[in-house]
């Protein structure tokens, strides 16, 4: 298994997407294949829980994962706070793209 993502448990992934309220995907324009994808958990209201935000190696670096978090505050407008659990490998990627480290999160990690 991916230390960041399920990869090889397809049921998983599945169970993964059917409980996500909010997708938001990016496609190739020539083929339409996935290269990005962000998925989450929110009531449209008052916060959204990112819970990921996946490019396809292939996309990376060509601002794929900035466009996905850009569509999300489109949808969901400014009185909505995103809040995500990032993986140590991503935190640059979130610093960059202007989101602010909270110190006040809690989390019981899951244990496979």
């Amino acid at each position: 298994m991916d230390a960041i993502r399920p990869v090889e448990d397809e049921a998983r992934l599945a169970a993964m997407l059917a409980g996500a309220n909010l997708i938001v995907t990016a496609r190739r324009a020539e083929d339409g294949k996935l290269i990005g994808i962000s998925r989450s958990i929110t009531d449209f209201s008052w916060v959204c829980y990112l819970a990921e935000l996946a490019v396809s190696a292939e996309a990376q670096k060509l601002g794929i994962g900035q466009g996905l978090l850009a569509e999300m505050r489109r949808i969901l407008g400014s009185g909505v706070s995103i809040v995500l659990q990032s993986v140590p490998e991503a935190v640059g990627f979130y610093q960059r793209a202007g989101m602010k480290p909270a110190s006040d999160t809690f989390i019981y990690r899951r244990k496979q």
